[in-house]
């Protein structure tokens, strides 16, 4: 990872700006990708880009655009709540018309940034039951339910388990 971007084989990952809160409300109001997250409006989320920028500088927390070589935006996926040797991630949406690719890659970028830049042992997050096709990627990709509730899984995901997820998915790199 360069200061601000993560590359992958076809995308990349870069770390949001200010200048970013349009896209963020743009694809957090889209009815069909957005049914799992609140709603914002572009001030609150500029309020928020600003708070987080502290979070970031402390590694505490990185939101990244998930964007084209291009630098065409594609979505966005963050890391936070990191307790010890483990993190979480979340808040992941690609837009309509992105290329299939997008979400693969993503996750791969995450992964590898989190276990083998920041030295992470292990991921926790987790999933509303209904979002049945993101509960379906994460138990292709490797992912274990560790636990569940009337509304969501939880999810655990070591480096053992990536190393072992980037041999399926190694022509993603």
């Amino acid at each position: 990872m360069t200061r601000h971007k993560i590359e992958g084989r076809s995308i990349n990952l870069r770390l949001i700006e200010l200048d970013d809160a349009e896209f963020i409300v743009s694809l957090r109001g889209d009815s069909k990708k957005a049914q799992y997250l609140s709603s914002i409006d572009c001030a609150s989320q500029r309020r928020w880009i600003s708070e987080y920028k502290h979070r970031e500088q402390e590694g505490r927390e990185f939101y990244f655009v998930i964007e084209s070589k291009s630098l065409e935006p594609f979505g966005l996926v963050r890391m936070y709540d990191f307790r010890g040797d483990s993190f979480c991630w979340g808040s992941w949406i690609i837009r309509e018309g992105a290329p299939k690719v997008c979400a693969i890659e993503s996750a791969l970028c995450i992964y590898e940034f989190a276990f083998f830049t920041l030295a992470f042992a292990k991921a926790h997050f987790d999933v509303r039951k209904d979002n049945q096709r993101v509960v379906a990627f994460h138990k292709r990709f490797g992912a274990k339910v560790v636990g569940e509730d009337e509304i969501n899984y939880y999810f655990n995901f070591s480096c053992d388990d990536f190393k072992q997820a980037k041999k399926r998915y190694a022509k993603y790199l």
